[in-house]
């Protein structure tokens, strides 16, 4: 794809929203989004907020100058939940993502621009961000591959941060190939998707349950065979988590968040004021339970090579949706942030609205392997 071609793809569907601002670059070369909390070079980093100063971003953060070494070109900022707190992207700043399989529902949280520009063919690949599934969550609903990196595989110096210690970076993409090809432009790490034997999967026991119709069909079909494998409990590795992030964002957001709290969507105010009240003794109680789980979970792992599982309980909801869609869409993936594994997110071979798998694996060309094989074996049996 050229630069000019996805100027045009995103001119003809502006009503999706999923970007905050396009580039004046020139230039032939891998065009690539970025999501609008990663500093590029002259372009003014929003966070998909107003809060930050309007000044463009006098270089570009690591990641960017990465891909730029590989011959990549800058389309523009994808647009997103708003700093990244929240799995919907209905951003009321810069209008809504939408979907582009139905308009009428969210494109998901909070790489969602990230999602769309991917699927509706506006860039070769995307980066997104990761905190509690931001990567997985759009993936899933939009129809598209995401890859998060295990956890510190990419510097996050110039990015806006949400929560410090469970951030990641990593690449959106058409397929899983395509997505290793990006990891690999990010980091500089060479990732050869070798063939590989039929891997050892498993199912987390107990864990996959309450999904709506759509999905357990979807789920279904790839889960058929798989046994259940023992893993940490679910509510734990989530409960973790989703304490640190709130306690690392409000502490990040709190002057803002006294000083206007007016320049903040009324959900993500709440999630601040929310993690200003947890308590010291809890925040500590999450970290150290963190290396326990981590241990755990890698111990979990030593006699299967993957677990698969679906992404989100839910697919794409309407844009008009509440508060109570953020629990299905997080539930299977921000475990995974609390453990810090490498995880895919791929399409499920099922008709109807899209349905995301996770892959969980124990290393990132590993789990990228496994991906493949997965993606290949459900293409052959289409």
């Amino acid at each position: 794809m050229d630069l000019a071609k996805a100027r045009r793809r995103i001119g003809e569907r502006a009503d999706l929203n999923a970007f905050i601002s396009i580039s004046a670059e020139t230039g032939s070369g891998t065009v690539v989004a970025v999501k609008d909390l990663v500093d590029v070079a002259g372009m003014v980093t929003t966070a998909g907020g107003i809060i930050l100063p309007d000044v463009p971003a006098a270089d570009d953060a690591p990641v960017v100058k990465s891909i730029r070494a590989h011959g990549c070109v800058v389309v523009g900022k994808a647009n997103l939940h708003e700093f990244a707190y929240g799995v919907t992207s209905v951003n009321p700043h810069y209008g809504a993502v939408r979907n582009p399989h139905d308009p009428s529902r969210v494109a998901g949280g909070s790489s969602g621009g990230s999602a769309v520009a991917v699927a509706a063919g506006m860039c070769d690949w995307a980066i997104g961000s990761d905190t509690g599934g931001s990567i997985r969550v759009p993936a899933s609903l939009c129809g598209v591959v995401g890859f998060k990196p295990a956890l510190g595989s990419i510097d996050t110096a110039g990015v806006i941060p949400l929560s410090h210690s469970l951030d990641t970076l990593g690449p959106m993409a058409p397929d899983v190939a395509t997505a290793a090809a990006a990891y690999s432009m990010m980091t500089g790490e060479s990732i050869a998707l070798a063939p590989v034997r039929a891997p050892r999967l498993g199912v987390p026991a107990g864990w996959v349950s309450g999904l709506d119709a759509e999905t357990a069909r979807a789920w279904a079909l790839v889960s058929d065979g798989i046994p259940e494998v023992d893993f940490p409990a679910r509510k734990e590795l989530f409960d973790v988590g989703l304490t640190i992030l709130l306690v690392e964002a409000a502490a990040y957001h709190r002057r803002w968040a006294a000083e206007c709290p007016e320049k903040y969507g009324a959900d993500v105010i709440g999630h601040i004021r929310r993690g200003l009240e947890v308590l010291a003794v809890d925040f500590e109680a999450a970290l150290l339970a963190l290396p326990r789980l981590r241990e755990q979970a890698q111990q979990a792992m030593e006699n299967i090579d993957a677990l698969v599982l679906p992404a989100t309980a839910i697919v794409a909801p309407a844009i008009s949706a509440g508060s109570e869609v953020r629990e299905p869409l997080a539930r299977f993936t921000r475990p995974f942030n609390t453990t810090g594994q490498p995880v895919v997110a791929l399409p499920a071979p099922a008709s109807g609205l899209p349905v995301g798998i996770q892959v969980v694996g124990r290393s990132n060309a590993e789990t990228l392997a496994i991906a493949a094989w997965l993606e290949r074996e459900w293409r052959r049996q289409a």
